[in-house]
């Protein structure tokens, strides 16, 4: 449908939403025949009860990022989703995150200093999406000439998910594919200290992951790793400047930063929807879904219901504690959460100290990403008092 598709690309969907909350809160979609799902409860409830809505992808679905994603993490259930997440859950574990600390903090101070002293730049160019691409390369062992093209295979598939361009989606998936399958059997014949050498040797019951999994894992780790993130710093500075009362307090009181970036997940979550499959015949709300319909969650509805959260489309920082739906919900959750709130908090407390009276250039129309599931500005032009 037509206004679906705008709402994919606009920065402020949230009118939308909430007509659908309050008029068809789980509305099926003649056209395309997908379920979109609107309410706070009906989305933890599609995220949640795997058994009912299944990760596994569409039997129909024979795009080459369904391909990819197929065997992947995201797209299995249990009994396989808990084997395949538990090798990779000690490279995500808090205490391996916090071990990074200092890694990202010296990234970050590298990146500020380049444009620091220039009064303007644009923050997502400069500091939030170079910043979750070195982090996540690094953990796993790509060289740093590479970087560029990681970056480029990762928007690619994140565009896949609005038409994108397919010729050229259609090259970039096949330089990936090759390059993760030389560097695959490049680390088998020289293991190193990063996630893909780990991911070789792990075992699943005696047996090794298929290399359909591997791919599966290092296109997932890709997009994962950095598109989240960038978003969510993004995000987090574009809200932050339309209520510079809380740059304030979070200046004055550097401790509310973690609470403000979870304010900030909430209220503008990076990722606005996942997909899902009714495994039976399903009832949302007062409808019937047949089983293996395609469901699609509003994670980003769901975050601004006001049956949820008090006063939904205010950012607070100081809001009580809440449960927002951004990293997912249930065996889905997102794995590297704990490291994309720490990029975030080291990258947002350096902005706030080393940039002054932060705020974004008037008069210039934000774009969003080009994807139907990630959210966030395209390009972030801000301006600040010189050092």
């Amino acid at each position: 449908m037509e206004h679906i598709r705008a709402l994919e690309q606009s920065m402020n969907p949230y009118p939308h939403y909430e007509a659908m909350r309050e008029t068809a809160p789980v509305f099926h979609d003649e056209q395309t025949g997908i379920w979109h799902v609107f309410k706070y409860d009906d989305v933890h409830r599609v995220l949640s009860e795997h058994a009912t809505f299944s990760s596994q992808m569409p039997p129909g679905d024979q795009s080459e990022t369904g391909q990819l994603f197929a065997a992947s993490l995201i797209n299995t259930d249990p009994p396989r989703h808990r084997q395949l997440r538990s090798l990779v859950s000690q490279a995500f574990t808090p205490r391996a995150v916090e071990a990074l600390g200092p890694r990202i903090s010296e990234l970050t101070g590298e990146l500020l200093g380049r444009f620091a002293s220039a009064g303007t730049a644009d923050l997502v160019k400069e500091l939030a999406y170079p910043l979750p691409v070195i982090v996540i390369a690094e953990l796993m062992g790509i060289p740093p000439e590479d970087r560029d093209r990681f970056k480029l295979w990762s928007d690619s598939i994140v565009s896949q998910t609005t038409g994108g361009d397919g010729e050229a989606d259609h090259a970039l998936y096949g330089e990936m594919v090759e390059y993760f399958l030389a560097m695959i059997e490049q680390r088998r014949r020289t293991p190193g200290n990063d996630l893909i050498s780990a991911l070789l040797a792990a075992e699943i019951d005696g047996q090794q992951l298929t290399v359909p999994e591997l791919l599966g894992f290092c296109a997932l780790l890709l997009v994962a790793g950095n598109e989240t993130t960038t978003n969510l710093i993004g995000n987090a500075v574009l809200t932050f400047t339309e209520h510079p009362d809380t740059v304030e307090r979070l200046l004055a009181e550097p401790e509310l930063l973690p609470h403000a970036i979870e304010e900030v997940l909430r209220y503008r979550s990076p990722v606005q929807a996942m997909y899902r499959t009714t495994a039976v015949d399903a009832v949302l709300g007062d409808q019937r879904i047949p089983a293996g319909s395609v469901l699609i969650a509003w994670i980003g509805s769901a975050n601004r219901d006001p049956q949820q959260f008090e006063r939904a489309e205010e950012y607070d920082v100081d809001r009580p504690p809440f449960h927002h739906l951004a990293f997912g919900q249930g065996v889905h959750f997102c794995l590297g959460a704990p490291l994309a709130r720490l990029e975030a908090r080291i990258a947002l407390q350096s902005v706030l100290s080393r940039l002054p009276g932060i705020s974004v250039v008037p008069d210039q129309p934000l774009e969003r990403v080009d994807s139907t599931i990630i959210y966030g500005p395209k390009r972030l032009p801000v301006t600040w008092q010189q050092e």
